[in-house]
């Protein structure tokens, strides 16, 4: 059976009243899980942004294991072991983005071929310690603005996603924030 969107609107003046046509259509359709009427309409597009946001987390991670790995200098030490934080944090909302790709049905893309591609942040090699933070502040920037623009667009279709990212876009603001202090230091 296809799940449709729910047909019933409440215009102005009306009565909020649930639509028991998506209901009993949530009654069958078992495979696909959570999947509901409701999500129906924008299930790809969210999919699409999931799997743009699943590549920039993973290229986060590299970026910042890289640095962990290759920070040199006098404060290198406390810093290199804050990039690995970051880089394990970023692979936890990797994990969480992955998730709500499967429960919408959809598939993850790991693929190393497209990630670069596909990801919003870039990668970076640098080797100098401050060059290093400002890479990895102009990339929680961009997250921090992706993840805005996301929550933005899909506002109230879909609650579930909007919460899983307004929650991985705290985590990146405090990154932003600490990284952006070490700058300064």
């Amino acid at each position: 059976m296809s799940i449709d969107a729910p047909t019933t609107s409440n215009a102005p003046g009306q009565r909020l009243v649930l639509d028991e046509a998506a209901i009993n259509a949530a009654k069958s359709g078992l495979d696909k899980g959570a999947v509901t009427p409701h999500d129906a309409p924008w299930r790809e597009d969210i999919i699409k942004l999931l799997n743009d946001a699943l590549a920039t987390e993973l290229v986060c991670v590299l970026r910042y294991k890289r640095h962990h790995f290759t920070a040199e200098g006098r404060a290198s030490p406390k810093i290199a072991e804050e990039f690995m934080v970051h880089a394990n944090e970023e692979a936890a909302h990797a994990d969480r983005l992955a998730t709500r790709i499967s429960q919408l049905g959809g598939e993850p893309n790991f693929s190393p071929d497209s990630l670069t591609k596909r990801s919003h942040a870039e990668y970076d090699e640098s080797l100098d310690l401050s060059a290093m933070i400002r890479a990895n502040l102009v990339a929680e920037r961009v997250a921090i603005e992706t993840y805005s623009q996301m929550i933005d667009l899909i506002g109230d279709k879909d609650s579930t996603t909007r919460r899983l990212l307004e929650d991985i876009l705290s985590d990146e603001q405090e990154h932003a924030d600490e990284l952006k202090d070490w700058l300064e230091e």
